[in-house]
């Protein structure tokens, strides 16, 4: 998807994947999300700056034929969140462009077969120009946008297309259920 600092956003991303090694590559990426947020010459498009009703949007900024990882842009109504999820074994940097985002982390505790348990390991306020990452075995997480009026827009870059992860859903007694979720690619209006 074109749109204006395109060509800069692209080059800054593939630049820190082409780093390789994980730790040094989500360090740049980090330190990229961050240029770009600050940069009043690259403008997501305009279509990222809309909510959808009854769920946060997911747009696909880029997919890098090269190097394999995928860029999304996902758009938050007030309100709207995840559930506790993992990324599927991949790692993701996140970097907040507008509004803010209570975003929780988890670390597991405990697994009895299928059931769960997870420990608070962080949380953290996200405002503009904030980036973290993700990075296998640390990537359960909630997202919200606790904001009552307010939209915030993230923008993810994943290992890989993230097509599925598991999320958990809470039981009554405390552990959590994984469950497979399909993740769809919201069009861009």
């Amino acid at each position: 998807m074109a749109f204006p600092g395109s060509a800069r956003f692209r080059a800054l991303l593939d630049a820190a994947v082409a780093l390789g090694e994980v730790q040094a590559a989500t360090a740049a990426l980090r330190d990229a999300l961050q240029q770009l947020i600050a940069d009043p010459d690259v403008r997501l498009p305009e279509c990222v700056h809309a909510p959808l009703a009854g769920h946060y949007a997911r747009r696909e900024l880029y997919r890098s034929p090269v190097h394999g990882y995928s860029v999304v842009a996902m758009t938050w109504g007030p309100g709207q969140g995840t559930p506790l999820h993992d990324h599927d074994g991949r790692w993701c940097v996140e970097g907040v462009w507008q509004g803010q985002l209570d975003i929780v982390q988890y670390e597991l505790a405990e697994q009895a077969g299928d059931r769960f348990r997870f420990r608070l390991a962080g949380r953290s306020c996200a405002g503009p120009g904030s980036a973290g990452s993700l990075i296998p075995p640390h990537e359960y997480h909630t997202i919200c946008n606790a904001e009552p009026a307010g939209i915030a827009v993230s923008v993810h870059v994943y290992q890989a297309p993230l097509e599925s992860c598991a999320c958990f859903r809470p039981q009554e007694d405390g552990w959590f259920v994984r469950e497979s979720t399909q993740l769809a690619i919201d069009e861009a209006a």
